[in-house]
């Protein structure tokens, strides 16, 4: 058998029918059609099954990738958080900054994270709640 791209399986040149006559069961009017049949229903369960089991492997969440999600969500933080003083330095209006940093902060944390990670993730998230809190404090 040959497998010709995403088409499935076909079978080569070079099989030929077999010109046994005897004791053998067969069915007029159907010689190739049964062989045939079965190959490409074997193909399509394998097409169906090779493509489900990509989709479950794309839910399928690694540590690296959580990792680098809390990295980038604590660079989010840390970037919103330096927005907010430059507009505090500069005497610039922050509730456009704080509204960010209050957008960033609602984003889910996993809480899985490496000891080291988390000691610094928390550091982040205690500034920011910090920062918000400062801004309400002066709204009342």
């Amino acid at each position: 058998m040959k497998v010709n791209g995403v088409g499935g399986p076909s079978t080569t040149p070079t099989s030929r029918p077999s010109t046994r006559s005897g004791a053998g069961f067969s069915l007029t009017g159907s010689e190739g059609s049964a062989p045939a049949a079965a190959a490409s229903a074997a193909s399509a369960a394998g097409g169906v099954t090779g493509v489900s089991a990509l989709m479950a492997l794309q839910g399928v969440e690694d540590a690296t990738e959580r990792r680098r999600r809390a990295i980038r969500r604590g660079n989010n933080l840390l970037d919103r958080l330096d927005e907010l003083k430059l507009a505090l330095l500069g005497g610039e209006s922050q509730s456009v900054n704080l509204q960010s940093l209050a957008r960033a902060m609602a984003e889910s944390r996993d809480g899985n994270e490496e000891p080291n990670l988390k000691s610094v993730l928390d550091q982040i998230d205690l500034r920011a709640a910090v920062e918000l809190a400062k801004a309400e404090a002066r709204k009342v």
